[in-house]
């Protein structure tokens, strides 16, 4: 098959739906299809980037809208192909696949990956709650298959009455994890001489995520402002010391990180420096438990708590839909009501102060992510619907 996957962001950039499009397109091309990427070009460092195993092309954005942007030229570049495959949301990329889909109708067959509902800050709400309400049903009932990273997600989600209408088009398919790349190891040396970290009296709580305005549902400041209720390390009982590493690049990471000194919190909480996709499993082995503490439904699944499981971590989440579907609550983890710090402490310090229920829940955590989100079982699982689709 010849199959085009679009994606309004994608590596060197690292958040999910990138990284969603990017195994995807790896895994299919690894069985044998062509598979071309269609994504913004947002910085000309990207044009030197280039993939082995399938072509990316990177089109020139005629105007940009956070991590959308328009692009014209799909409009005559899709038309060789099999399948499309559009990651949504893709503003400004999604309006113009729709507009083709209408005018090819059959011969043209639309799949939509849809990742996760579009919330947005102060300024982009009334614009995204139009696109929801007038423009994005539309698009949604172009695709021939809608695939969803969560049906737990779906049904509470802006497509839940399309998919109560339809159920037979909406297909669930969470995503995957490396098995290869992501296992459990010691901690590595050298990085808990970097960070200052012992290894006998330091619990260490991980974050790994983009640090950017379009990932403000991530939960850093909150997080932060958790820091004083979760940190024991003060009592006169306390066994250990807590450390929060955070992981990730972005345009507020300088925010973030003043906020964490205007705390005097620097030595408690530390930002690490640019990490590769190579050394990304050695900071999840560092870390006790993983925490994903995001505020709203921007967040749709996580999949830093996949790897996370992967490695044998007990992980720490929001109680949001599709979240929840990856946390087995008291079995490989906690989840927590949404900023409540309370809650979030409770969990954290559950975990931190019982090494045997640490030990348990991560066992049980790789067990989970071997059965549920093997790459290779589930990129077969995508090849065989595309299969059913084309023919």
């Amino acid at each position: 098959m010849k199959i085009a996957q679009v994606v309004c962001r994608f590596k060197p950039y690292k958040a999910g739906i990138g990284n969603v499009a990017y195994s995807q397109s790896l895994g299919l091309a690894k069985l044998g299809h062509q598979v071309t990427v269609f994504t913004p070009s947002y910085n000309k460092s990207d044009q030197d980037i280039s993939f082995s195993e399938f072509e990316v092309k990177r089109l020139r954005a005629y105007g940009k809208i956070g991590n959308g942007a328009f692009l014209p030229q799909l409009f005559w570049s899709l038309k060789k192909f099999d399948l499309v495959n559009l990651h949504y949301p893709f503003f400004g990329g999604a309006e113009v696949i729709w507009l083709l889909k209408l005018l090819r109708g059959k011969k043209m067959k639309l799949v939509i990956s849809y990742h996760m509902d579009v919330v947005g800050g102060i300024f982009m709400k009334p614009f995204f709650k139009l696109h929801t309400k007038f423009i994005m049903p539309r698009i949604i009932k172009s695709a021939d298959l809608v695939i969803a990273d969560s049906l737990d997600y779906v049904k509470s989600s802006n497509i839940k009455n399309l998919a109560a209408k339809e159920p037979e088009k909406f297909v669930e398919i969470q995503p995957s994890v490396d098995l290869e790349r992501f296992f459990p190891s010691q901690k590595d040396k050298l990085l808990l001489y970097k960070y200052g970290l012992n290894e006998q009296f330091d619990r260490v709580l991980l974050f790994v995520g983009a640090l950017d305005k379009a990932h403000y549902f991530k939960g850093i400041e909150f997080l932060i402002n958790s820091f004083n209720v979760l940190d024991y390390s003060g009592s006169q009982d306390a066994i250990y010391r807590v450390k929060l590493l955070i992981v990730g690049e972005g345009n507020l990471k300088e925010k973030y990180q003043n906020q964490v000194a205007a705390a005097g919190l620097q030595d408690k909480i530390i930002f690490t420096d640019p990490v590769s996709d190579a050394d990304l499993p050695k900071y999840y082995n560092l870390a006790e438990v993983i925490i994903l503490p995001s505020i709203d439904r921007s967040e749709a699944f996580g999949i830093t708590l996949i790897e996370a499981l992967a490695c044998a971590k007990p992980v720490v989440a929001s109680n949001l839909p599709g979240v929840r579907s990856v946390v087995d609550d008291g079995i490989n983890g906690f989840v927590f009501e949404v900023k409540q710090e309370g809650d979030l402490a409770n969990c954290v310090n559950k975990l931190f102060k019982d090494n045997e229920l640490r030990e348990k829940m991560g066992q049980v955590a790789r067990a989970k992510a071997e059965k549920f989100y093997n790459q290779d079982i589930l990129i077969s699982k995508l090849e065989k619907i595309y299969l059913e689709l084309v023919k």
